[in-house]
């Protein structure tokens, strides 16, 4: 072999080991934030909304709606941590830029990161999110079957056959109509607006039909999800900080040191002396 067919081929299975090895930071980054937003989830969800459902088929829907949030909460605190770790490993590889063990945090890591956050940020606030919210309250279209209480039906094959189906046939049915009822959402979103972008521009542009949908429409509405975020992100931190305020005034205990104790003995006299008159 020639030493530039070598020199190729090394190269090859340079980008191909780096490729790998930035697969897997990944999946074990996300893998980590996936348990920790699944312990958060539990924690702070009622344990009955999971445990206490007689139902196979909503305890089942129960615990896809589960997966869901916890796959959209691990990607939020992601995307939360994603610059600090940009800023972290800068700084790292600033001042060690010799050292063998931590030349993984690259630039072509903390790319790829940020895409994939980017990526499935807008995956699950476009899609995730409101098939979670619709598929739990669905409950399938008319004529699909539902699983009765598997604790009053006798161990048999059979029966146990017969009810994986049924259980199967009442999800599907809710996969329908979820998919049904966001289709419908989209296309109501997408034309409330196309027909906002055709009031705003008077020009004849404006008014064409939706060629240009991804060029044009779906940054328009990321901007108009995103402006909403902002707004409600304004009108709410006002009444957090007033909140977190309140709440640490009530579990703070207050300094006595201004306090006149002879006025506390004096008071303290008087309702002695008002019990035993009333004794």
């Amino acid at each position: 072999m020639a030493p530039v067919e070598q020199d190729a081929l090394a190269v090859r299975e340079q980008l191909f080991h780096e490729r790998v090895r930035e697969c897997i930071i990944c999946a074990l980054l996300f893998a980590s934030l996936y348990i920790l937003c699944h312990f958060i989830i539990t924690h702070f969800k009622k344990h009955t909304d999971f445990t206490a459902v007689h139902d196979d088929e909503d305890a089942a829907v129960n615990r896809i709606a589960l997966g869901l949030c916890t796959f959209t909460l691990a990607v939020a605190l992601g995307a939360v941590l994603l610059l600090p770790f940009s800023i972290i490993s800068n700084e790292v590889l600033l001042s060690f830029p010799q050292n063998y063990y931590i030349q993984w945090l690259n630039g072509s890591l903390i790319h790829g990161l940020w895409n994939l956050v980017f990526l499935f940020s807008n995956m699950s606030l476009v899609f995730l999110m409101p098939f979670a919210y619709f598929f739990t309250e669905s409950e399938g279209f008319a004529g699909s079957k539902k699983v009765g209480d598997p604790a009053r039906v006798p161990p048999c094959p059979l029966l146990c056959d017969s009810l994986l189906t049924q259980l199967l046939q009442g999800i599907m049915a809710r996969v329908y109509e979820t998919s049904v009822v966001l289709l419908l959402l989209t296309l109501l979103v997408l034309g409330m607006v196309w027909v906002a972008s055709a009031i705003v521009g008077n020009d004849a542009a404006s008014r064409q039909s939706l060629y240009d949908l991804w060029e044009y429409y779906l940054p328009y509405l990321y901007s108009c999800i995103s402006l909403f975020g902002v707004l409600l992100l304004l009108l709410c931190t006002p009444f957090g900080l007033s909140t977190m305020f309140t709440v640490t005034g009530k579990l703070l205990v207050k300094p006595r040191l201004l306090e006149d104790l002879d006025e506390q003995l004096s008071c303290t006299r008087f309702e002695e002396a008002a019990v035993s008159h009333r004794i």
